[in-house]
């Protein structure tokens, strides 16, 4: 009811039938029909139950599928074969028909396509996280072909390898035998294999520098095209854009910025007579408040009413001064008598 399981038979018919085209209902989606029509007729088959797909756990499982395949040193090449990938996918995929399912979800999501070369299946991966597969063309089964004859040839260098160490080994079993011609046979027999081994090292390295040459070609095109897609934007931008115009925009701004200071120095001298009638009015009302300060007693300190006399003269202090100091030598002896008689000290007063 909620719609997150799918029929196996409406998710296979769901994917899109341009893919299906390329060779996906020919050689995926005829083994997951698991019918028996073709040898018992439609009459006796017999009756199997309903497969449901759960969609989220086919997306999450799809996904996990395609970084896996990102993690691993096949993603060096944008091919490969469909054996190895599911090799590469069986901790993912127990088994046959979950792979093909996955591949079906991953179709849909136009992320891989897969078609038949010479008898076997290969599948094309989407170069990027969030990008589209293209179609399989001439460059990818060359590039294919290519990396299927750099297998061979290692695999041909590892097995003349061993056999020449096999050879190594037999001349040394018949040296020491005794066996002195049998040990020069298999000399020259090591040496035969050693230089088909470096005949093969050759072709193995013409067929690395090739296939590098067409990985820097593909890099060298997306370039192209980056360049080409950003000179075409250019021109779109720059379309309505000329020297003239813009040296005519120029004068136009500058001619606006002239006249805005204009305006501006002449609203600055400009007087307004609502701001003069506020001045006016301002000064009325301090007038006002220095009158009103004015009739308030001020807080200040009484005017002493006693008559300062005179200033002295200079003889008057001489005697003023003499007179101060006999009373000071009075004041002395007073003190020197009054400590001399025990009996009257208590009684002065200083």
């Amino acid at each position: 009811r909620r719609g997150k399981l799918q029929r196996e038979s409406d998710f296979m018919a769901s994917v899109d039938s341009s893919w299906i085209s390329w060779g996906v209902g020919v050689f995926i989606l005829k083994p997951l029909k698991w019918t028996l029509s073709s040898v018992l007729g439609d009459s006796k088959i017999p009756e199997e139950e309903e497969v449901l797909i759960y969609v989220e756990v086919l997306q999450e499982k799809a996904e996990e599928v395609y970084r896996l395949y990102q993690n691993s040193a096949l993603s060096s090449h944008p091919v490969v074969a469909l054996s190895e990938l599911q090799s590469l996918c069986a901790s993912v995929c127990p088994d046959e028909r979950t792979f093909y399912l996955l591949l079906l979800q991953l179709q849909k999501e136009k992320r891989v396509t897969i078609l038949e070369q010479n008898g076997e299946k290969i599948v094309k991966f989407a170069r990027g996280l969030h990008a589209k597969v293209s179609p399989m063309n001439d460059v990818d089964i060359g590039v294919y072909q290519l990396m299927q004859s750099e297998q061979l040839l290692s695999q041909k260098v590892e097995s003349l390898s061993q056999e020449a160490e096999k050879c190594k080994e037999d001349a040394r079993s018949a040296c020491r035998a005794g066996k002195k011609q049998l040990a020069l046979r298999c000399l020259k027999a090591k040496r035969r294999t050693e230089r088909r081994i470096e005949e093969l090292h050759s072709k193995l390295d013409a067929v690395q520098g090739i296939l590098d040459r067409i990985y820097a070609s593909q890099t060298d095109q997306m370039v192209f095209n980056a360049y080409q897609a950003g000179v075409g934007a250019l021109k779109l931008s720059m379309k309505d854009v000329t020297v003239e115009r813009a040296e005519n925009l120029v004068d136009q701004i500058q001619e606006l910025c002239d006249t805005q200071d204009e305006v501006a120095q002449t609203l600055a001298g400009v007087g307004i007579n609502g701001l003069e009638m506020d001045t006016e009015e301002l000064e009325k009302e301090l007038d006002s408040l220095l009158q009103d300060s004015s009739r308030e007693p001020a807080d200040v300190p009484a005017v002493p009413q006693k008559v300062l006399s005179p200033p002295m003269s200079d003889a008057e202090l001489e005697a003023e001064l003499e007179k101060l100091t006999v009373c000071d030598g009075d004041l002395a002896q007073k003190a020197v008598s009054a400590s001399s008689d025990p009996e009257t000290a208590p009684g002065l007063n200083l």
